[in-house]
């Protein structure tokens, strides 16, 4: 399993389509992803658990993989979280 301590960075961080675009990313990967932020631990492919996070700008999120291409699943996500 793999670990990544994100602060979060994206454009329109107020709209659902960002999260849309995540979870469609993370369901790419065979791994098993969640994420963690605040006291919530989410499915990053399970759309209606990431609407529930507040991942807005500044946020604090940990990233976790899990599977075959867990290193590449944890490096996609984190990219798509941090680089706006």
């Amino acid at each position: 399993m793999k670990k990544s301590e994100v602060v979060v960075n994206v454009k329109d961080d107020r709209d659902a389509r960002p999260i849309a675009f995540l979870v469609q990313t993370a369901s790419q990967f065979e791994s098993k992803i969640y994420i963690d932020c605040e006291d919530k631990h989410v499915n990053a492919k399970s759309i209606m658990g990431m609407m529930t996070l507040s991942l807005t700008n500044g946020t604090e999120a940990l990233i976790s993989a899990d599977g075959k291409d867990e290193n590449e699943a944890l490096a996609t996500i984190e990219e798509f979280l941090t680089k706006g």
